[in-house]
């Protein structure tokens, strides 16, 4: 008696996702995952794959403003969410406090992890402009780091914290000289 062996095709589907402000159309098979998506379909490959199984934080993206890990999720499930790469992190030419934190500390060393990094702290700041250490910690504790032993990842989120306060008064300063 011979088997056969029966292969189920998937057909594309026709989807929408709205990614850094702006909404790609795409034809894609129901099981791909975002990560492959914006790395191989969009070439948005700030997103990283560190390890498959979401134990490492590489491919965190913002969807919706909360971290995620793009390597487990269907692209297909999150067309009507917003989601944010690290490209979509600076405004225009102009680097977000947390992306200037990272180079001003050095928190970037090999830079593979830092995109995820960056992605959780964003999220924690926008949450909790200024957070303990502790929170700091528990934030960024689903980032791995391979190169460091977190000090200037957590130097480089304090000094995001200082850039934006600074960004702050600066506004009300700009705001209190119209009037």
């Amino acid at each position: 008696m011979m088997l056969t062996e029966k292969r189920v095709v998937l057909q594309n589907e026709s989807i929408q996702l709205h990614i850094n402000g702006q909404t790609h159309a795409l034809e894609i098979q129901p099981n791909r995952l975002l990560l492959d998506v914006l790395r191989q379909d969009l070439h948005l490959t700030g997103t990283k794959c560190g390890c498959d199984d979401s134990s490492c934080g590489a491919c965190t993206v913002l969807v919706d403003g909360q971290p995620q890990m793009s390597c487990l999720m269907l692209a297909a499930s999150y067309r009507n969410a917003e989601i944010t790469t690290i490209e979509g992190v600076a405004d225009g030419s102009e680097l977000d406090p947390l992306q200037r934190g990272f180079i001003v500390e050095g928190g970037a060393q090999c830079g593979f992890c830092t995109p995820g990094m960056i992605l959780t702290a964003k999220s924690l700041l926008s949450a909790n402009p200024n957070p303990t250490d502790q929170e700091i910690s528990d934030a960024l504790s689903g980032n791995l780091c391979r190169c460091t032993g977190y000090t200037q990842i957590f130097a480089s989120v304090r000094k995001a914290i200082e850039l934006l306060r600074e960004r702050q008064l600066q506004e009300a300063y700009s705001l209190n000289g119209q009037k």
